[in-house]
């Protein structure tokens, strides 16, 4: 929780005040009944005693207090309120190492269906692109509302080559910085960006270092979505010059991946399998959906503070036959 006006909220210093206050006001209390009756007298002056029931009416007030003087600092929440419109890029990775079989049936195969149900999953009003990347970046689909460029794309995606991450991030981004029209068809604009990074490995052929265009995405405010696809022990198999077959550990990249997500303050996830990778493709739609705004709740205190006010001072009346 947040606050407008925090500084509002030093007022709640009057609550030990005013504890103390009635804790004073109880002593003296006391000391006026002692002088009033010998004390060894006083059980059979008075046959009922309240008990518990003398602190709570002033408890109730105390409360309300703290509760008015948090609603004059004017706290708000976080909620979800749907995105009207936002462009989505996925920059995905087809290298040779996205052949490996340690996610079934095998990495790229489950990157595509993953990412299909992305593209099912997000509004219709949303722009999606994809980017792939492997000895260099290719645009398979630049962000458009219309499905069927990037679902066509999605089926025809092939592993092969090396790994130029940073260069697909950066054609990612130059894409979802394209302006679009207005809705009023006067001028144009640069919609919320989103980037969905999907790789199994450290970039080889770029010549500039990811973290450097994950600083550039920061400076531009889109955040990146980086998830990590395969186990430690994947391994490729890949044929030599002289023809001999080879498997080679193809580890993804998590420290790098983290990192990127950490810079642009996105956020990173693991899939080491099929059904977590589509998991986490599934609830990336719902979270691209929405997007958090900060909601004032002072009505929310300050009725608050009515009600135990008001509490207080019915069971007064009730218990003892004055207000507080």
């Amino acid at each position: 929780m947040t606050f407008r006006d925090p500084a509002m909220l030093a007022g709640l210093i009057l609550l030990p005040l005013a504890a103390l206050a009635y804790l004073s006001l109880q002593r003296r209390r006391r000391q006026e009944a002692k002088a009033f009756a010998n004390p060894a007298l006083m059980p059979n002056l008075i046959t009922a005693r309240p008990g518990w029931r003398r602190h709570l009416p002033p408890l109730l007030v105390l409360g309300a207090l703290a509760a008015l003087v948090v609603a004059l600092a004017r706290p708000q929440r976080t909620v979800a309120a749907p995105q009207r419109a936002a462009t989505v890029m996925m920059v995905t990775d087809t290298s040779g190492s996205m052949n490996a079989e340690d996610v079934d049936p095998d990495r790229l195969s489950a990157a595509v269906s993953a990412a299909r149900k992305l593209t099912g999953e997000l509004p219709d009003n949303f722009r999606l692109g994809l980017v792939t990347f492997a000895d260099f970046a290719e645009v398979q689909a630049p962000p458009t509302t219309d499905r069927d460029p990037v679902k066509s794309a999605l089926g025809r995606l092939r592993a092969s080559g090396g790994t130029a991450m940073a260069t697909g991030l950066q054609r990612a981004i130059e894409l979802a910085r394209t302006p679009v029209p207005n809705e009023d068809g006067t001028g144009t604009r640069r919609l919320p960006s989103v980037l969905v990074l999907l790789s199994d490995g450290k970039d080889t052929q770029s010549p500039i270092d990811p973290l450097e265009v994950a600083r550039q995405a920061k400076a531009l405010k889109i955040p990146i979505f980086a998830i990590a696809l395969g186990t430690p022990t994947g391994e490729v198999e890949v044929q030599d010059q002289f023809g001999f077959t080879q498997r080679i550990p193809v580890p993804p990249d998590t420290e790098t991946l983290r990192d990127i997500a950490r810079i642009t303050g996105g956020k990173y996830f693991a899939a080491p399998d099929a059904a977590r990778l589509e998991s986490i493709y599934a609830n990336l739609g719902t979270r691209l959906s929405s997007k958090p705004v900060e909601k004032e709740v002072t009505a929310a205190f300050a009725g608050g503070a009515v009600v135990l006010l008001l509490a207080g001072g019915a069971l007064s009346l009730m218990w003892f036959g004055r207000p507080l």
